[in-house]
């Protein structure tokens, strides 16, 4: 029998941690027919992996793709890093339930949390859904290139049920209110929703300045809320957790994990919450993780969420600049970049922003790291990388060093200021233990400010080729198997058959990140940071190729997931 697609020549390395094996790949329809040796004759389309490693695709449980689903079929930047299926609704951020009039609210609730553009959500959604069922059932709607699942937000819930006064700090709901909440949760697990998700995190905070609902509510609230999760035997729960006092130093790492154990233990279901290490939070990572197992070793299901690089807030002269606040660069702040690169190079306005610049104290620069257009891509730095140690060695100011390397890049050079996992040696330590698990990719989110989506890129390339870390069999089961059976994800995430034919054909030796770059290719020309990456040479989708070398094909595979489907 002819097969729709064989994969021929390649080494597997099949998601569940066996040793990488010499073995062909047969795809019928969207499924996975035959591993091992195939006869390729008479094949629709045969991919020679001839040196490559042939994968799993890799399954993202940490996207804010909530909104951009619904205008951009490829879901990028996941689809340049061999993501094939991503999950949506974390950190309590979701679109539904929805009362009539409350698309601007949830708009703008996701613009001040996750940085996407209010008006382009609001612009590229159709709004026409009020349960969290009639959501996904729009979203089923939609081409998409990936394959997507979600979480049911507390915050929308709260909103829906209580409005706006579920903003205040001092919202407690009524036993009425509870009841309701949780009716949402039931509706949303029964239409399909893979789990619940919260939002505890001191940053997260509505356009007024005042936390997101949920944020300061009793723990309590939650099992209420989540309860169908238990009687249904269905659903994870996921929470941006809050592991500080406001305004305070001292932690309550104890406190949050003790509730999220609870939870999770008398409801019988996982919980993933978010974790990076912060240097002014010290140990606090490692304490996470070790009441996380001892959690786990009464009964619980817990599994800290990380990502495998520094999480840094990203400078571009096409977006936000180091000297916005310089007055000689606000006049031509409202430039293109080519504008704003030929404003930067006229030698007046130069020594203008220079001279007016010199008065910035030095201090930060030593915290931010250039990323040259001309080098290759990293996240790893030295004091000695700093800006402030470039200035200081050529003996200039850092305004001037950063101007410098704008002009020479064309305008390209990119800063990163790393705010979360500043330290390699705890990134080491939260990638390395068996109770994280990964995630926090946030693609979709922080248009402007972050580039995380590459997550699955740099652990390959990093901790698995260039430090040998982690096994790459280890490291492909990170990304496929763990997270795909976490989720609920049924037959993906794994090369066997039976299995769906998401599958990547992967150059390792060749796998290296572009720079980040802004775009321009949201409703309304709002901009955004993408980022590419080499040695994925193809992705392909429930049997049909899908990306290319970077490239994609025009299939649109993608599905929409549901817990049902289970």
């Amino acid at each position: 029998m002819a097969h729709d697609l064989v994969i021929t020549g390649g080494t597997v390395v099949d998601g569940t941690g066996a040793e990488p094996v010499r073995a062909d790949v047969a795809v019928d329809g969207d499924r996975i027919t035959a591993v091992g040796t195939v006869d390729a004759a008479g094949a629709g389309r045969v991919i020679d992996a001839e040196g490559r490693h042939v994968t799993p695709g890799f399954v993202d449980l940490h996207s804010h793709l909530d909104a951009q689903v619904a205008w951009d079929p490829q879901m990028s930047s996941s689809c340049y890093h061999g993501v094939t299926s991503v999950m949506m609704g974390n950190c309590g951020m979701t679109f539904a339930p929805l009362r009539p009039g409350q698309a601007e609210v949830l708009a703008n609730a996701m613009e001040s949390v996750e940085d996407i553009p209010a008006s382009s959500i609001l612009q590229g959604l159709s709004w026409d859904w009020e349960t969290y069922g009639q959501y996904l059932d729009a979203i089923d709607e939609v081409p998409k290139g990936i394959n997507t699942g979600g979480y049911v937000g507390d915050v929308a819930i709260r909103l829906y049920v209580a409005g706006d006064a579920a903003c205040e700090r001092d919202f407690v709901a009524t036993p009425e209110q509870l009841t309701q909440m949780a009716a949402q949760v039931d509706e949303a697990i029964r239409s399909g929703a893979f789990g619940y998700s919260i939002s505890r995190s001191l940053f997260h905070r509505v356009p007024d300045g005042r936390n997101v609902p949920g944020t300061w509510s009793d723990p309590s609230e939650f099992f209420t809320i989540a309860a169908p999760l238990g009687e249904l035997g269905r659903g994870v729960l996921e929470s941006a957790p809050r592991y500080n006092l406001e305004n305070q130093p001292g932690s309550r790492v104890e406190e949050e994990l003790a509730w999220m154990a609870e939870i999770s233990r008398s409801l019988g279901r996982p919980f993933s919450f978010n974790l990076q290490q912060i240097r002014d939070m010290g140990d606090h990572y490692r304490q996470v993780m070790e009441l996380a197992e001892q959690a786990n070793d009464n009964g619980s299901q817990l599994r800290p969420q990380i990502t495998p690089r520094s999480v840094g807030v990203l400078f571009s002269l096409a977006a936000n600049t180091l000297i916005d606040d310089v007055p000689a660069f606000a006049e031509i702040a409202d430039r293109d970049l080519a504008g704003r690169l030929a404003g930067i190079r006229d030698p007046e306005r130069r020594d203008r922003i220079i001279e007016q610049g010199s008065s910035k104290d030095v201090d930060p620069f030593a915290r931010m790291f250039l990323m040259p257009a001309d080098e290759p891509v990293r996240y790893e730095y030295t004091d000695d990388d700093s800006i402030a140690a470039i200035a200081q060695r050529a003996g200039i100011h850092p305004v001037e060093a950063y101007l410098d390397s704008l002009d020479r890049s064309d305008g390209r050079a990119i800063v990163n200021w790393p705010v979360m996992n500043q330290s390699s040696e705890a990134i080491e330590e939260m990638v390395t233990s068996p109770v994280t698990i990964l995630g926090l990719a946030d693609t979709g989110a922080h248009a402007t400010q972050i580039m995380d989506a590459s997550q699955p890129t740099y652990l390959l390339s990093h901790w698995v080729r260039d430090l040998g870390v982690l096994s790459l069999q280890e490291g492909i089961r990170r990304l496929t198997s763990d997270t795909a059976n976490f989720i609920g994800y049924v037959d993906r995430g794994v090369v066997k058959e039976g299995a769906y034919a998401d599958l990547n054909v992967l150059n390792i030796d060749e796998m290296a990140l572009a720079l980040p770059e802004i775009v321009h290719d949201f409703p309304g020309n709002a901009p955004r940071f993408v980022q590419k990456a080499t040695g994925i040479d193809h992705s392909i989708v429930n049997g049909l190729p899908f990306m290319e070398a970077g490239e994609h094909t025009g299939a649109l595979a993608g599905r929409l997931l549901r817990s049902t489907d289970a």
